[in-house]
């Protein structure tokens, strides 16, 4: 997890920047696609949920369409920011359902599961 002597990084080597508040995100619910150990699921990727990603993953056993309001979770649209598993956007890439992604947003430790030059083709923070 970030600390200000040690803040964590995205995957271009800067500063980790928030993905989403609305709806909050991150596996430590702040905000931020930041992980640590205890993140099995390396919740790293910040991606932009479309229609055919929702579907794709739903298919796949993991619905994020469907409110649970028990757990504080509205449901995902598209448009929406989220967190994803690093390892599910490597599964959507490989099967060509991969929703796009803010590099800035999106953790260094998402390297370990997906290359740079996938999450670049699908960046909508180029710069």
């Amino acid at each position: 997890m970030s600390s200000s002597k040690h803040p964590s990084r995205n995957v271009l080597g800067e500063v980790l920047l928030p993905c989403s508040t609305r709806p909050i995100t991150g596996f430590f619910r702040n905000g931020c696609c930041d992980t640590s150990d205890d993140d099995r699921g390396s919740h790293t990727v910040c991606a932009v949920m479309t229609d055919e990603f929702l579907a794709f993953s739903s298919a796949c056993g993991n619905d994020l369409s469907t409110p649970a309001p028990q757990h504080g979770f509205p449901g995902l649209k598209a448009g929406d920011r989220w967190c994803l598993c690093a390892p599910r956007w490597q599964e959507a890439w490989e099967a060509g359902k991969a929703p796009h992604v803010v590099l800035q947003s999106s953790h260094e430790g998402a390297l370990e599961y997906v290359k740079i030059d996938d999450l670049l083709s699908r960046a909508i923070d180029v710069v």
